[in-house]
């Protein structure tokens, strides 16, 4: 793809990489979310270019889980549902019953804990990889930090619920 310096400013910045239409038309990371932005500039009367610009995350697709999902997995025992507000938030709010309470700051050394220290820690059993995990905090916002963080640790079937307690009460 051949771009000119009086069409796109910033030619120099964006690395020669993405400028090859086939790296950006051809790439794919397995397992990998993508998100596609697609700029255009017609500045100087130059012929109009296309650029796709890809971001990629280590968060599985369909991480989002409804409250009737989050309902049915805790009826049928299928779920680790990880709190991750701060201790006074579930003393001042409330909890969803069955979840264990991880505070955000410490999800990243609280996963990579032993199973021993992780329950005398956080009175709960401690998340395999392999399991469903289920984030949530208040509104969601946490939660999807503490997915990402998960992810990142190599867990696999890692979700949240965006609603959060907000939800989860208005729901009940």
């Amino acid at each position: 793809m051949a771009l000119r310096r009086c069409c796109w400013g910033f030619a120099g910045v964006v690395p020669r990489l993405l400028w090859n239409s086939t790296v950006l038309s051809g790439s794919s990371v397995p397992g990998a979310r993508s998100s596609v932005f697609s700029l255009v500039n017609t500045h100087h009367g130059c012929k109009t270019t296309e650029l796709l610009l890809r971001g990629f995350s280590s968060a599985p697709p369909s991480t989002d889980v409804s409250y009737e999902q989050l309902k049915q997995l805790l009826a049928g025992r299928k779920v680790v549902l990880i709190d991750v507000r701060e201790p006074w938030e579930l003393r001042e709010y409330g909890v969803i019953p069955g979840s264990i309470n991880v505070p955000l700051g410490q999800v990243n050394t609280a996963l990579q804990l032993g199973p021993e220290e992780f329950n005398e820690q956080y009175g709960g059993k401690m998340p395999q990889q392999t399991d469903n995990i289920v984030f949530t905090c208040l509104k969601g916002i946490r939660s999807k930090d503490a997915l990402n963080t998960a992810a990142s640790l190599g867990y696999k079937d890692v979700k949240h619920y965006p609603g959060g307690w907000q939800d989860w009460v208005k729901n009940e």
